[in-house]
């Protein structure tokens, strides 16, 4: 699921993101193509922002 097509303000868990990762990994077989690459980070700055968003909620 791309950023893109995600309602404004959802948030999807850490856990879920990291498993989205897993899976594109997965499918890629450890090396990724300029468009996966690109898929990649969008999802590891999602993680990043779900991991902040459980931080600040346990706080």
């Amino acid at each position: 699921m791309s950023r893109e097509s995600m309602a404004p303000g959802s948030v999807r868990s850490a856990a879920e993101v990291n498993e989205q990762i897993r899976a594109l990994w997965l499918r890629a077989g450890g090396s990724l193509s300029a468009q996966e690459r690109a898929e990649y980070e969008l999802l590891v700055v999602e993680w990043a922002e779900a991991v902040r968003a459980d931080v600040i909620e346990a706080a």
